[in-house]
């Protein structure tokens, strides 16, 4: 008997008891997909798991992000010039301006030298999950194509309270829309990191070494 055989024949001697061929039928599942999980609380959930990954989070009334924005950049390091998608908000680009970053909007298209000498980027998101502490962007207008969340040395993200939800499945329901509208997705959780076999810690391989959220309270 080869492996394979022997593989099938543990299967057969396991499950010689099911007598229901239907998997449905037999172990019926009482869940329904994207509802979530409970949480006592969603986003001082996701502020706490978003820390965990050595990010700095700040909440902001909404008339206190462009000041949290250009506060951000300077907490990151930033100095001199900002990147931002064409469709972030006017008053944060302005904010950025009066505190004398050069703020480098991506239209048209900048090249990927021009993005890897900017110090930082700003963008917006499309949804933040609690129980990973994840921000994921669908790069629509106000967080623009991927390269600009990749390739600048640190990233301040804004975030609404109200795209906070609890988990994986419940995030992958309301981006459902941008999938089926063929807009990519990048899942962020923490600044970009990796390790070697021998587990030496390297930030910024894969993105902004140094991630920024600014939490935008929701109005009430």
């Amino acid at each position: 008997m080869d492996a394979k055989q022997e593989i099938l024949a543990r299967i057969r001697r396991a499950t010689v008891d099911i007598t229901e061929r239907d998997p449905v039928k037999d172990q019926p599942v009482n869940w329904t997909y994207g509802l979530g999980i409970e949480m006592d609380d969603v986003v001082g959930t996701f502020e706490q798991k978003v820390i965990d990954y050595s990010a700095t989070v700040v909440r902001a009334k909404p008339a206190a992000v462009p000041e949290a924005v250009v506060t951000g950049l300077r907490a990151t390091g930033a100095k001199e010039s900002v990147v931002v998608p064409s469709g972030l908000e006017k008053s944060w680009q302005d904010a950025m301006t009066a505190a004398g970053f050069e703020v480098r909007v991506d239209d048209p298209q900048l090249t990927h030298g021009t993005l890897d000498g900017t110090d930082a980027v700003v963008t917006a998101a499309a949804s933040g999950i609690a129980d990973t502490g994840t921000i994921v962007l669908d790069h629509t207008a106000d967080q623009g194509r991927r390269a600009l969340s990749l390739v600048p040395d640190r990233h301040v993200c804004v975030i609404r309270a109200s795209q906070v939800v609890s988990d994986v499945p419940e995030s992958v329901q309301d981006l459902r829309p941008s999938v089926e509208a063929g807009h990519p997705l990048t899942f962020i959780s923490g600044g970009s990191a990796t390790s070697d076999i021998e587990l030496s810690r390297v930030d910024g391989v894969h993105g902004p070494r140094t991630l920024y959220v600014v939490l935008v309270e929701d109005q009430g």
